[in-house]
């Protein structure tokens, strides 16, 4: 069968042709557009991923997603995202992105992407560029925090002034030039691959700096990311449903707490995973005669339970089902100021009531 090359980024205002089966028919269809943007956008399957994307002012619908945008006889990307608020904007994923992706999955194995692990801040105010030392030149921007455990961790910190990587300059916006194109500074670390090295540039007081930085996956973030074609994890005890916190139970569950908010917020930027690899929350509290006057604790994350601070959730079903269980189970809620209270010797009556009126299979699924 004849196959179609890969070609490089579309240039501004360009013209490329969509191929794919959209709603409306049956037959091939064939729209043309214009490269209006080439920019680091998020990626609406995960919603947590940005990455390089090229949009085009050619709708992108409903059945275009996946198919290859055509160029000079070349694939230059694939459809795969539209912008509801918009008319005729549509978004590709460039071929730097394709090809990275088919070069990680060569050993069969998926790996994600190697991250740098930092945060940082536009340095366009000329006051602040001078209370850090620096001249007036438009470049460089600042380091706000440094995720620990991430590539970053032990050689930036927050206050340095991130200044190039790999010879190429970040201005003071993040922006770095990658074949001929202003694009956010994390596309030179997109390119690569868990342990290739990145020369960083940096300014910690008034000193300039120069380090080589091995990177690696940041795995942690994947809590923000919206997962597919996975059964949910649970742990049911007593008319208490655990979950552990992740952004499929976030935007489905819309919990109020400020604390819960706060957690999941700060999971990744400040390494809450180190101390708990799940956020466990109670979810529900089912009806029931043990669970009658617990009060309203819905989407309250679990801090201790009896009085063992909570790792996961496999780690909360070991302390509710010890070999020798107390006489009360005491479950303590991050930003509660009571905790809930259950007698042991009402659990295994509790669990069989609960099964039984509300069709539950089985009590626990601790596994992805």
């Amino acid at each position: 069968f004849p196959t179609f090359s890969f070609g490089d980024i579309p240039a501004l205002e360009s013209q490329v042709r969509v191929i794919g089966y959209p709603v409306g028919g049956e037959r091939l269809s064939v729209t043309r557009g214009v490269v209006s943007r080439i920019d680091f956008q998020p990626y609406s399957h995960s919603r947590a991923d940005s990455h390089l994307v090229v949009q085009i002012d050619a709708a992108i619908n409903p059945g275009n997603s996946g198919g290859p945008v055509i160029q000079d006889n070349k694939v230059v990307g694939v459809a795969f995202q539209g912008l509801r608020a918009a008319d005729n904007t549509g978004y590709i994923i460039p071929t730097p992105v394709v090809k990275r992706f088919l070069k990680d999955i060569e050993d069969g194995n998926y790996d994600h992407y190697a991250e740098l692990g930092v945060n940082e801040f536009p340095l366009h105010n000329p006051a602040m560029r001078k209370a850090l030392g620096l001249p007036n030149d438009g470049v460089g921007v600042l380091v706000t925090n440094v995720i620990p455990t991430s590539s970053a961790d032990g050689v930036l910190k927050s206050g340095d002034v991130l200044v190039s990587l790999d010879g190429k300059e970040v201005d003071s916006a993040g922006m770095v030039l990658v074949d001929g194109e202003k694009v956010n500074y994390n596309e030179i670390i997109e390119r690569k691959f868990a342990g290739d090295k990145v020369a960083v540039r940096f300014r910690r007081d008034g000193g300039w700096n120069d380090v080589e930085v091995t990177l690696k996956p940041l795995h942690w973030s994947r809590m923000y990311a919206i997962e597919y074609e996975k059964n949910p994890r649970y742990l049911v005890f007593a008319g208490l449903v655990f979950q552990p916190l992740d952004t499929n139970l976030f935007a489905t569950a819309k919990f109020n707490d400020v604390t819960l908010r706060r957690l999941y917020t700060d999971y990744v930027p400040k390494g809450l995973f180190e101390k708990h690899k799940d956020i466990v929350v109670l979810t529900r509290i089912e009806s029931d005669p043990v669970t009658s006057q617990l009060g309203d604790f819905n989407g309250f994350a679990v801090e201790k339970i009896n009085g063992t601070a909570v790792k996961d959730l496999k780690h909360a079903n070991e302390l509710l089902h010890p070999e020798t269980p107390p006489e009360y189970h005491v479950i303590e809620l991050f930003g509660a100021n009571r905790p809930l209270v259950i007698p042991s010797a009402k659990v295994e009556a509790a669990n069989q009531r609960v099964q039984e009126n509300y069709g539950i299979n089985q009590l626990s699924n601790l596994e992805d």
